[in-house]
């Protein structure tokens, strides 16, 4: 966008703000009264929101980690921070859509149903999507988000048709699996499948359910139909992955049993899944009897003891199970200061690059999340590891990030 500041658009949110505020005075205001200043508040929202955007973009070219600045400026998540630049870049594209948020005519939610969608398409078919999107800009202002993401839903579809590709093949490229652990501690699985991979799950999740269940169901089982159905595919599911699972010995759980040497007064081991969960110690005592679980000793950044061959050397370019299960003792996540993105969703990357004759050996090896690998093999990042893995990160732009060795407590 870069837009010059409209000292109307000033002049009018600070004449709208005043507006509220007389009305949050009255005490007596009525129905009619209270709705138009809720009307005025979405457009100063909405106006701040396309500032927010302004600055963003304006920020995006003068840092080399945008998210970073962006979450101590406006002390959010790095995970909010980037949810703004993706807004940015959508507005930066579609003039239209950017000046009708601009006016308050539509909504942050209006230029998020956007990025969406806009997922959705591949690299190819986005420019054109984004051209539909911006001539779209009084649909988006004559409705609520979600009747603009049904439109958009619909465009979306027109330039798939368009393309030419077969639906069923679009389908099975759109084919993924996500997970993710919520607020409360449930670990959440979310899929979307092509028809075909979809009538096989689907047939071997009801012939379980059916096999299993007939006559008994698991515990917690709710009494509500649907929700029994529900919970009986997904202990249906469990078992079959379970009775599939590989690894040191099929269908059993492993976890990490972490011993860090320089909090002696914890009251035991800190145990690591291979996926980021939680359990109460009785129940981890409890899986310990059927689980493989594997003992590594960590203090001050140093791994002093743990199962297998650490250092590989030339011989294999990839982390050996080993090596990650060492690595996870000490990093909870990826190591770049403020990144949360769990270890499991990481990548090991050498600190002697591989192809300038980097080692894999475990003192060479940091777990990085795909966007900050990107940041290094692509962006000229520079990281360094010191004897007790206390990392530093050069930026482009002349600044660096010092932390100090890993602890499970920061994390």
């Amino acid at each position: 966008m870069n837009r010059s500041a409209d000292p109307m658009a000033a002049a009018s949110v600070a004449a709208r703000s005043e507006h509220v505020a007389a009305v949050r005075a009255d005490a007596d205001a009525d129905s009619t009264a209270l709705k138009c200043a809720l009307v005025e508040v979405r457009k100063i929202r909405a106006w701040a929101d396309a500032s927010e955007a302004d600055l963003v973009t304006r920020l995006d070219g003068l840092v080399s980690f945008p998210e970073a600045a962006i979450a101590e400026s406006t002390k959010c998540s790095l995970g909010q921070a980037n949810k703004t630049r993706e807004r940015a870049g959508i507005l930066a594209g579609s003039p239209a859509l950017a000046a009708a948020l601009d006016h308050g005519e539509v909504t942050s939610g209006h230029v998020d149903a956007v990025t969406r969608s806009l997922k959705r398409l591949d690299a190819d078919q986005r420019d054109e999507f984004l051209d539909r999107a911006d001539n779209l800009a009084h649909v988006a202002a004559a409705g609520t988000t979600d009747q603009f993401a049904k439109r958009l839903d619909h465009e979306v579809k027109r330039i798939r048709r368009d393309d030419g590709e077969s639906r069923l093949a679009r389908q099975k490229r759109a084919t993924r699996l996500s997970t993710w652990t919520d607020g409360d501690g449930m670990w959440n699985l979310r899929g979307i499948f092509d028809p075909e991979l979809a009538l096989k799950m689907s047939a071997t999740i009801e012939t379980t359910v059916a096999a299993v269940f007939a006559e008994h169901t698991p515990e917690f089982c709710p009494d509500d139909p649907v929700e029994k159905n529900k919970f009986l595919a997904a202990h249906a599911l469990a078992r079959i992955v379970h009775g599939s699972a590989g690894g040191a010995r099929a269908g059993r759980p492993e976890y990490v049993a972490v011993i860090d040497a320089d909090a002696p007064n914890e009251p035991g081991p800190v145990a690591e899944f291979a996926i980021p969960i939680e359990l109460p110690a009785r129940l981890v005592a409890e899986l310990a009897q059927e689980a493989d679980v594997t003992g590594v000793v960590v203090r001050n950044g140093v791994v002093l003891h743990a199962p297998g061959e650490l250092d590989l050397g030339r011989t294999t370019r990839l982390a050996s199970r080993a090596q990650r299960r060492a690595l996870r003792a000490l990093y909870r996540t990826c190591a770049v200061p403020g990144c949360s993105v769990g270890y499991d969703r990481c990548k090991l990357h050498h600190i002697v690059w591989w192809r300038n004759g980097g080692r894999t050996d475990l003192e060479n090896l940091l777990p990085v999340c795909s966007k900050h690998h990107s940041k290094i093999h692509n962006d000229a990042w520079i990281v360094g590891l010191g004897p007790r893995r206390e990392l530093t990160v050069r930026l482009p732009d002349g600044q660096i990030h010092n932390t100090g060795p890993p602890t499970r407590r920061a994390a």
